[in-house]
This record gives C-alpha cells, sequence and structure tokens, in this order.
C-alpha cells in the first residue's frame, strides 16, 4: 500500500497567489501525517476554470511561477499539482509532480472535452505522453479528469503499461444524478486494469458551476476504500492498495509514447493513517440544496459581497430563496424587502413577516401602490382608453425590481433573484422586474423541485410557513391570479420541461412518453420564444444536466419548430420572435 493524501479544496479563479498558498499548506500536512503522494485537483494553482484569462500570456506567467514556488517548498513527498502547462506557444491543461524541490515531470491532459460547459479545446492543445512515477512502493500514473471517461482513454492505458495505482485529478462540475455515474464509471476502470483509483475533485463554486469534489479512492477490484464528503473542503490520508504488477518492454513503452521517472518517495511511516469510514452520499433533494448552498456561498464570498437582499413575497420561491441564503450565509447576512400592492393578499405578507421571524432575518417594508398609481397615471395619454392587461401588470414588478436595485446600490448588498427554471423556460418572467438581480439561486430548479426542497428543509426545522407551501402559486399582479391561468399545472408542465430542455426531446417523444401532442406543442413553443429573457437573466448554479446559459445556446431569431410529427415541419408558419415584446408575466 502507498499513504496518499488527497487535498480535496476549493480554489478561487485568477488568486493564483492565494491557490499557491493554499496548496502548500496541503504539502505541508500531508508530509506531516506520512503520506508518501499528495493529490491537488485539476488547474488547482489557477482555479478552474480560468477561460479567458488563459489568452493573458501574464496569467499564464505567473501560474508558472507560482508552480515553480510550490515545487521548490516540497520535501520528500511526492505532490501531483494541476497547472496551466505551455511548451512552444502552446498551453496545456497539466499535472505537475513535485519532489525535492524540482518539478521532476508534467503530464498534459490528453482528452480535452468540448461539450456542455467545458471548452478545453478553445485554449488547450492536447498532450501525447504518457508519465509513470516508478517508486520503492509501486509504480503510479497519473491523468486528468476526461482522461477517465473514454473506454479507451489514457487511464486505460496507463493501467496497461503497469500502474498500479492511477491518480486521475480533477475539476468535475456537479448536476443531480452524476454521483453514481462517475462512481459506477471509475469502478470498471479499476477492474479493467486492474488497478487502485485515486480519484481527486475540486470543490467549488464558481459563477453557474457548482464543484462538487466527493473524492474516491477505489481498489483493483472496484471497490470503494474511501469516499470524502461532497461540497465541503476535506483533507485525508488514505492507505491506497496496489494493482498487479505488469511486465514491460521498451517496445511497448514506445508504442503507447510511455516516458519512466523514478522517484524516492519519503519512507513510509509505521503510524497508520487515521482512515475514517467512506461518506456517505446525500439524498436527492439534500444534495442539490447542498450544491445550491454552496454555489451562493462561493459567489458572495468570492466576490465580496457582505451581504444579500431579497424581495420577500409570501411566496415559496423568495422563501426558499431567502431559507437557502440565512442557512450558507448567516441570517446577519441576509436582508428581506416586503412590497406590497393593492393586489396583493395580506396572507401574503403575513407569511413573509413569519418567515423573517423564523429565521432572524432583517426585513423592510416598502409599500408600492402609490408607485404604481403613478406609472399608470404618467402612462394614461400614451395607452388610451384600453383594457389594462400584461402591460399594466408588469409595471408593478418592474417598480419591485427598481427598488430592489435601489437597496442593492445603496448599501453594496447583492440582490438574489428568486424565478425558477419553469418560469425561465416559459417566459413566465418580467424583464428587468422578478428577473433583476445579480444571482438568480432557482435558476436551473424547476417548480416541483422548489416544492421538494423545501419541504426537506422543513423537515431539519419548520421554518417555511405551512401557508407558503400549501397556497396556490401567484404572482399577485391582479385579483385573484394564479399561475394555472397563464400554465398548465407544474407537475404536467415540469416533465414536458425536462425531457425538452434537458433531454433535447421532440414532440414525437413526447407523446410516446404520454404527454398530449397539443400540450407538448404549447409548452415547446413557450420555451422556444423566450430565449431573448433568458440571455438577459442573471447567473445562476447549475444542478441539472442541462441548464440554461453556458450548457444550452440557442439563437434568439429561430425559425425552426418542432415537428409535429416525425419527419414533417410545416415551413409556413415559423415560430415569430418575440425580441422586444412581453407574451407573459
Amino acid at each position: 500500500m502507498i499513504p496518499i493524501a488527497l487535498g480535496q479544496i476549493n480554489p478561487t479563479v485568477g488568486d493564483i497567489d492565494g491557490n499557491a498558498a493554499r496548496i502548500k499548506e496541503v504539502i505541508d500536512r500531508a508530509e506531516a501525517e506520512g503520506a508518501q503522494v499528495v493529490t491537488l485537483p485539476e488547474l488547482a494553482v489557477t482555479g478552474y476554470p480560468p477561460e479567458d484569462l488563459l489568452l493573458k500570456s501574464s496569467f499564464v506567467a505567473a501560474n508558472r511561477r507560482a508552480l515553480e514556488d510550490i515545487a521548490a517548498a516540497t520535501g520528500n513527498i511526492l505532490a501531483v499539482v494541476g497547472f496551466v502547462g505551455s511548451s512552444g506557444g502552446r498551453l496545456h491543461n497539466s499535472a505537475a509532480m513535485c519532489h525535492r524541490g524540482q518539478i521532476v515531470a508534467v503530464y498534459d491532459k490528453q482528452l480535452l472535452p468540448n461539450y456542455g460547459v467545458f471548452d478545453d479545446r478553445r485554449y488547450f492543445d492536447p498532450g501525447t505522453e504518457h508519465v509513470l512515477i516508478e517508486t520503492p512502493s509501486g509504480v503510479l500514473g497519473v491523468c486528468v479528469c476526461e482522461d477517465a471517461w473514454n473506454d479507451a482513454g489514457p487511464m486505460i492505458s496507463q493501467g496497461d503499461a503497469g500502474a498500479q495505482i492511477v491518480i486521475n485529478i480533477n475539476a468535475s462540475t456537479y448536476h443531480k444524478h452524476k454521483l453514481p455515474e462517475r462512481t459506477a464509471m471509475l469502478a470498471r476502470r479499476a477492474r479493467r486494469v486492474g488497478a487502485s483509483i485515486v480519484y481527486l475533485n475540486t470543490v467549488s463554486g464558481q459563477d453557474e458551476l457548482v464543484f462538487d469534489g466527493a473524492s474516491l479512492v477505489l481498489d483493483p477490484n472496484g471497490d470503494i476504500v474511501a469516499r470524502l464528503p461532497q461540497f465541503e473542503e476535506h483533507f485525508a490520508v488514505v492507505n491506497v492498495p496496489l494493482g498487479e504488477v505488469k511486465a514491460h518492454t521498451d517496445e511497448g513503452d514506445r508504442r503507447r509514447q510511455v516516458r519512466r521517472i523514478s522517484v524516492e518517495l519519503l519512507p513510509a511511516t509505521s503510524r497508520e493513517p487515521v482512515q475514517s469510514a467512506p461518506a456517505e452520499p446525500l439524498e436527492p433533494e439534500a444534495e442539490i440544496y447542498a450544491a445550491l448552498s454552496l454555489g451562493l456561498r462561493d459567489y458572495v464570498r468570492k466576490n465580496h459581497f457582505d451581504k444579500v437582499v431579497i424581495g420577500l413575497s409570501g411566496g415559496i420561491d423568495s422563501s426558499l430563496t431567502a431559507v437557502i441564503a440565512a442557512d450558507a450565509l448567516g441570517a446577519d447576512k441576509v436582508l428581506g424587502v416586503a412590497m406590497p400592492s393593492s393586489f396583493s393578499t395580506s396572507h401574503s405578507l403575513e407569511d413573509a413577516k413569519a418567515l423573517a421571524g423564523n429565521l432572524g432575518i432583517e426585513l423592510l417594508y416598502i409599500p408600492i401602490a402609490p408607485i404604481y398609481d403613478s406609472y399608470v397615471s404618467a402612462l394614461e395619454e400614451a395607452f388610451g382608453e384600453a383594457e389594462e392587461g400584461v402591460a399594466e401588470e408588469n409595471l408593478q414588478s418592474r417598480a419591485r425590481g427598481n427598488l430592489l436595485m435601489a437597496v442593492s446600490n445603496r448599501y453594496g448588498h447583492l440582490l438574489l433573484a428568486t424565478g425558477n427554471k419553469s418560469e425561465m423556460a416559459t417566459g413566465y418572467a418580467t424583464l428587468y422586474g422578478d428577473m433583476a438581480g445579480g444571482f438568480a439561486l432557482l435558476k436551473d430548479v424547476l417548480k416541483t423541485e422548489i416544492y421538494a426542497l423545501a419541504s426537506y428543509r422543513n423537515s431539519l426545522s419548520a421554518v417555511i410557513p405551512e401557508s407558503v407551501l400549501s397556497k396556490a402559486p401567484s404572482a399577485e399582479l391582479r385579483p385573484d391570479q394564479k399561475d394555472e391561468d397563464s400554465l398548465p399545472p407544474y407537475d404536467v408542465l415540469d416533465p414536458i420541461l425536462e425531457a425538452y430542455i434537458e433531454h433535447d426531446a421532440a414532440i414525437t417523444d413526447l407523446v410516446e412518453q404520454g404527454h398530449d401532442a397539443a400540450m407538448a406543442a404549447q409548452i415547446i413553443t413557450l420555451v422556444d420564444r423566450a430565449e431573448y429573457k433568458r440571455r438577459q437573466a442573471p447567473p445562476g448554479p447549475k444542478v441539472t444536466v442541462k441548464a440554461f446559459g453556458r450548457d444550452r445556446r440557442l439563437p434568439i431569431t429561430n425559425h425552426w419548430r418542432e415537428p409535429a410529427s416525425a419527419g414533417s415541419q410545416d415551413e409556413s408558419e415559423p415560430v415569430p420572435s418575440t425580441a422586444g415584446k412581453e407574451r407573459s408575466i
């Protein structure tokens, strides 16, 4: 066995000095606790993803200087650290192996993902050479993230070339249901190559992305030796079993492009590492709740906001947003603002007050009826005698957005938008109104999931009033208004949205799944027509396979319609562009 330290840290993109200091702390601790090897995440020096910072030569050079400083601080331990490599004017997503003050080897990531949120090919060139570290204790391979996911990828090649342990450093993003998929894949790899796998993942919230940690060690049988917690920094030293010894030849190494480096590791300590039982995966609602909490906490912390401000309507979305914010940041970091209009019900205001009291957050009270009346009066001549409708309703939402932005500007607080994925998908949201804000916490959470998350949180302590959970959803912009006046019931709407947005289902697919064809067509039309709104929405944490923004990129000017039957599309009636129009609240 080899005692290997796992440094599941939370780097900050661009904070090269801070990241380097944190990496050195982990290396020092690993050596002090008797580890022979210590692993740090993919691009740990720069933070992930650095995006177009990589186009700045000064940034790449600073990253290299930091790596050399890290290497100089290493003793007898072998440190595997992710950084931006460069050679001949080309950049690489690299893993440095540092030992006794030197960078003894560098491995360049070979498989560069260019799908979903990943843009590796925009910045990096692929590596071609494998590096195996030969030690008195055993043979180690090192690869980076995507290199593990291909059935014939570098992880397999290194195992076949003789690696008894393959270290895979990662910045693997979170989405629902990914952990079991990832675990099953790594178990297959371990069994295939007859080697242990050390999977070290970063943990972080970075703009829309959340990285879940959950680092793993699996033995050659694919059984879990260690699993680190999800969504939190963690350090552990794990005794990693060696895989089978495999013979190799110089000709085989040339064919596989394998370079071998000998490293004299720190002698193993006689003290056994304190190795706790593998952390249990979180239940589905707890996992999403933790992901949202981490995404918000890091966005606030890393962008140096002191507080957040939230418009509290007494509805489920703003209530859940406030609860997550209070849990993630502390009640003293959350400011609620109640802004009732003449159409707001008394129980909504009472629910907002009750929630604020339960959470212990400050609550401001700013009525908008006088502002709304002044807007209507100012527009009386321009609007004429037409019956009041969506335009007047949206004035209320925009008045609230203006007031919330004023509070945000006055105190420097981050305004959290409270809209959910169902609303963002269908356009049931008002530009410059309830879409106003710097961060949209629930942007990737469907309405039905909002209720599930609220129930989960109330199971821990009942902070959301029961009346909030039981009343019909409403924007309260006209008398007796309900969401179902404009949208199908959410238990009908959300499965269609999930299938269409996250899995690109066509109308024919939806019908095969049991959905009504006319209903499916109506919902798809709403989604397609709302693209211009989503382009103007704040960022928010990704928790599904396909989130709006980084994952799903569709043209605003777009005449494509999903055909109602296979192989046909009526081009005589294109879906019109709705830019500049408010089709719904």
